[in-house]
C-alpha cells in the first residue's frame, strides 16, 4: 500500500510538472490568460478541497471521534500558518502571473494534511481515496498555471509531513483489541460455535 501510494504522488506531480511547461499567452506585465479548461480545473482544486474537508468531519463525526475533530483542525491551523508565512517570506511569482504568493502551495498542503490525518486515523481505507483526491488536487495546482512543480511538491511535504507525524491512530487511543473468542451455543447444544470478538474503551 505504501508503494501505490508513493506511486500515485509521484505520478500526479510529475504530471503537473509537465503541464506547467505548457506555454500560454501573457499580457505585457500583467497575469497570464489561461483557456476555459484550466479554469475549470482550478475551480474544481477548490471544489475538491471543501469536499476533503467536509468528509473528514463527517467520518469523525459518525466515528464521535472528538479528539480526532480538535487535532485535526490543529493540524490544518498550523500548516495553514507555515504555508502562508512562507508565500509571504519567499514572495514567488505565481506561473500565472496573478501575485507573488506562489511557494508553497496551500492548497495542496492543507490537501495532504486531510489525506495524512485520514490515513493515520483512520487507516489506508480512507486514506488511499484521500491521498488520490490530495494528487488531483496538486496536479489541477500545476494545470491552472497557480503552481509549479516545486510549489505543490514543498506543500505535500509540508501536509503530508505535519498529517504523519502529528496523529495517532484511533484505534490505538480506545485501546481497540480483536481476537478469537469461544461462544457456547445459546441453544444448550454440546457443540461449541466459534467466532471473533473485540472490545474498545471510550
Amino acid at each position: 500500500m505504501r508503494k501505490l501510494l508513493l506511486s500515485i504522488i509521484i505520478a500526479t506531480l510529475t504530471a503537473g510538472a509537465s503541464y506547467a511547461q505548457t506555454p500560454l499567452r501573457a499580457a505585457s506585465d500583467g497575469p497570464i490568460e489561461i483557456s476555459g479548461s484550466r479554469k475549470g480545473v482550478r475551480t474544481s482544486t477548490d471544489i475538491t478541497l471543501g469536499i476533503m474537508a467536509a468528509s473528514t468531519l463527517t467520518l469523525a463525526l459518525v466515528k464521535q471521534d472528538w479528539k480526532g475533530l480538535a487535532l485535526g483542525a490543529g493540524e490544518c491551523a498550523g500548516v495553514f500558518a507555515v504555508t502562508y508565512g512562507l508565500k509571504y517570506l519567499v514572495k514567488k511569482k505565481r506561473p500565472d502571473g496573478s501575485d507573488n504568493h506562489s511557494f508553497p502551495s496551500g492548497h495542496t498542503s492543507l490537501a495532504f494534511t486531510d489525506a495524512s490525518f485520514i490515513m493515520r486515523r483512520y487507516g489506508w481505507k480512507f486514506g488511499v481515496p484521500a491521498y488520490a483526491l490530495a494528487g488531483y488536487v496538486a496536479w489541477g495546482r500545476c494545470y491552472a498555471k497557480k503552481h509549479d512543480f516545486w510549489d505543490v511538491a514543498a506543500g505535500a511535504a509540508i501536509g503530508s509531513a505535519v498529517g504523519l507525524l502529528c496523529t495517532t491512530p484511533f484505534a490505538r487511543e480506545h485501546d481497540l483489541k480483536i481476537a478469537p473468542q469461544v461462544i457456547p451455543d445459546p441453544a444448550g447444544n454440546s457443540f461449541i460455535s466459534f467466532g471473533v470478538g473485540g472490545s474498545m474503551t471510550f
